[in-house]
Order: structure tokens, then sequence, then C-alpha cells
């Protein structure tokens, strides 16, 4: 015992040290930005990219996955920096089986293991905020542990810290996008997947949206087993999505439309999404040895919009396959944008030309012609901030952040597979009879069955 608290001494010292020279990159990067502004000299962005990276890559914690979502937000950061987050691994160290019973007496009391048949002592999955550890509960049934690391509540904190100090920087940059109400969004979202109490809502919601699907599978939550820091599942058998990249074209097309399905029904008919469309947060199961569907698998960052800003989604969509320019201006004000000069109208129509492309044109096309899922994006994000640049900085409302972030991992998964379908009739069809107040009705419905009416983002 004694040997295990010192690796865990050791471990928080080397995290402090790590944070320690964060501060250090930052502060030295801090500086060089205030000398350029005062002699008016050119930053050299791709140098200290590539330093901050250096140092943002010990750290293994939410801050990477704060940094990968932030490389899909044209002009969150310079594209230099985006560059150098999004190659960062997501992941921590998995903790050993010494600390991991300790946790679990933590959560679950000192008789935790006589509470499973079988406990696997090795995680079958990590991630930025814990691991998931398979066990298998009394009556037979198949479990997925997903186990909070230690102090993340602390780490999360740090990590904003250096968020909003990369933020600020960017700010005396003389931006194209103010990342004010971004950090705000970012920081609420983080703070929320600490918490499997939530999540744990998350997820009984989502069995409510989806229970008319065949082949969306959403898992049980065990709550006797659960806790603020501990979310016990059933298990759900199945294989990577990647697996399935050289399959028949048919197969893939059903993936692809199960996966739009498993996005767009939420969303349009809730006002929910999932905010981090990651491949690792799905699988395909299969019957008959042919894919069948697809388990959604990580319930922490869920979004919640009012039902003003879903409406905006579909007046923005009709707008643009009307070619209606009052209908576009007021899905962005609907959006919370403000101040729209015409200019800017101009340069957003860009990036939401990008975005609802594949739905404007009624044939069978992939989501993008000749990219890759790495570039998805990219020479339209740099299009956009080089638009802006010229009109000075734009505030992006808070909730458009994971509703563009999830937009630009749900194409990729759409490359992977190259799906070739017709996203104009997928897209039709779930939003054929919108009624904004049905939207909202039933969001009401199931944040209440789900235990989620007070939801402060829901309003």
């Amino acid at each position: 015992m004694p040997e295990s608290r010192d690796r865990e001494s050791n471990r928080l010292s080397a995290r402090m040290g790590r944070y320690a020279k964060v501060g250090t990159n930052m502060g030295g990067l801090a500086a060089k930005v205030a000398g350029a502004k005062l002699f008016g000299r050119e930053l050299d962005n791709a140098k200290n990219a590539a330093e901050l990276a250096a140092a943002l890559g010990g750290l293994k914690g939410p801050l990477m996955k704060v940094a990968q979502l932030l490389s899909t937000i044209p002009d969150a950061l310079p594209p230099e920096y985006t560059t150098e987050l999004a190659q960062l691994q997501a992941s921590a160290p998995p903790m050993g089986w010494a600390f991991v019973k300790r946790r679990m007496r933590a959560e679950l009391g000192p008789d935790w293991q006589g509470r499973f048949a079988e406990f696997g002592r090795e995680p079958a999955a990590a991630a930025s905020l814990g691991q998931v550890h398979r066990a298998t509960a009394h009556d037979g049934r198949v479990l997925a542990c997903k186990l909070q690391y230690p102090d993340m509540a602390s780490a999360v904190e740090a990590d904003l810290k250096q968020l909003q100090m990369l933020f600020s920087l960017h700010r005396r940059m003389s931006p194209a996008i103010d990342t004010r109400e971004i950090a705000k969004e970012i920081s609420a979202r983080v703070r929320e997947e600490l918490d499997y109490v939530r999540e744990a809502a998350h997820i009984a919601m989502y069995r409510e949206i989806l229970s008319d699907s065949e082949e969306v599978r959403v898992p049980s939550v065990v709550e006797e087993l659960s806790t603020g820091r501990l979310l016990t599942m059933g298990w759900l058998t199945g294989k990577p999505l990647l697996d399935y990249k050289e399959h028949s074209q048919e197969e893939r097309n059903l993936l692809a439309r199960t996966m739009f399905h498993a996005w767009w029904h939420p969303f349009s008919h809730f006002g929910v999404i999932h905010g981090d469309p990651h491949l690792g947060n799905y699988t395909v199961f299969e019957q008959d040895g042919a894919p069948a569907g697809m388990n959604l698998l990580d319930y922490g960052c869920i979004r919640i919009f009012p039902e003003s800003f879903v409406h905006g989604v579909v007046e923005l969509y009709r707008g643009l396959l009307e070619e209606d320019n009052d209908r576009i201006v007021s899905a962005y004000e609907r959006w919370g944008f403000s101040n729209l000069k015409k200019e800017v109208i101009e340069v957003l129509n860009i990036w939401a030309r990008f975005i609802y492309g594949p739905l404007l044109s009624d044939r069978v096309r992939s989501i993008a012609d000749g990219v890759s899922a790495a570039e998805y994006g990219r020479k339209e994000a740099f299009r956009v901030h080089s638009a802006l640049k010229e009109l000075g900085p734009v505030t992006v409302p808070q909730e458009f952040v994971f509703m563009d972030r999830a937009a630009i991992g749900l194409g990729g998964v759409f490359l992977h597979l190259k799906a070739e379908l017709n996203f104009f009739r997928l897209f039709n069809e779930q939003i054929d009879g919108f009624d904004a107040e049905q939207v909202s009705r039933r969001q009401s419905a199931a944040l209440k069955a789900a235990g989620l009416a007070d939801a402060p983002h829901a309003a």
C-alpha cells in the first residue's frame, strides 16, 4: 500500500510539473504577443504552436479533448494552433489495479467486489476523464463500469484556466471571431461531463427518444451500481466502425443512414444532440453475420437546445434552399447573431452552404467529393477566417459551438464510411411537418422523464 501511495504521489507531482510547464510556456507566449504588438512585428505562429502543443501534449487530460474540439471551429484559434492541437491524443494513463480498487471502494463501499460476479482488472477502454472496466452481474448480465479518474474536477478547472489563457492570447492577435461565448459553452459542457448522474439521465432520455428505432441501441443504466463518479451500464457488444470501411456500399450506406437518424432525429424532434460524434463513441452490432445497426456508447457531451435554435436551423436550411435572404438573416438572428452587416452575412453563408450543402441537392452523393475525413471543413474554415479578418470580430453564440462541432464530426464519419446517400431526402424526412412548439413539448416531456427538467441549458 505505501508503494501504491508513492506512485500516486509521484503521478500528482508529475501532473503539477506539467501544469507548471504549460503555465511557463503560456507566459512566454503572452510576452511574445505583447512584444510583437508593441514593436509591430509578425508572430511566428507555427513555431509558437509547436512549442505549445509539445507542452500541452504531456497533460493528456480534459484539455486535449477541448483542443481537438477547437480544431473544428473556424478561427477559434489560429490555424497553425489547431493543426498542432488536433494531433494530440485525448487519453490519460490508465489507473492500475490498486488504484482502481481504492476508487471503487470510495464509490460503492468496502464490499464493492461482492456486488459483482466478476470485475475485470484491466480497463477495456480509456478516455480523457475515466476508464471502462468490463464486469459481470450476479444474474449473468455483462456490464460496462465507467470509473472516473481521481481529482478530475480540479484537473478540469486547471485545464479550463489554460483554455482561457489560449483564448485571451488569441484575442490579442486581432482575431476574426470573438471567443468569449465559445469559452463559456465549452467550459459548461466539460464540467457537465464530470457528473455521471447527469450522464445517466442523458442515457434515459436517449432510450426514450430512440425507443422506436431497431437500428440504434442505447445502453441501460444499473442505478444501484452507479454514483456521481461511477456509471454502470449494460454492455453493448459491437465492432469498431472502421472495421466496415471495406464492406459493400450497401452495408456502409446502412450504417451511415443509421448514424444520420441517430443524430438528426433527436435534434429535429427534441432539440437534443450528441455533441461528440467521435469514431470511438460508436460500435456496430451484427445479425446473421452482417451489420444491422449502431451502438451509441457515450452520453457525457449532450447538448440541449431551446426550440428557437432548432427553428433557426430549419429556417436557415429552407432559406438556403429557396435563396430567400430575409429567411436566412432571420435564422441567424434566431441563433443569437446580432448586428449582422451584409458582408458578415455573406461570410456566414460560406460556412452555412458548406454544412448544409449535401442536404440541398436531391441526388445520391457523398458528403464531400474528393475530400478526406481529416481535411473535411478545413478549406471552408480558412475562407471564413480570411473573410472575417477584414470585417472585425464576430461573436459566435454559445449554442453554435457544439452544433458546428457535431456537424463536422458527423460528416467525418460519413467520409470514413465512403457513404453515398440522398442526404436531401434523409433530412427532409426528419423536418417534414416541423413544428417548433411540438419540439418544445416533446423536449419538456423527455427531460422530465429523465429527471432533467431543471437542465440549465434547456431554457
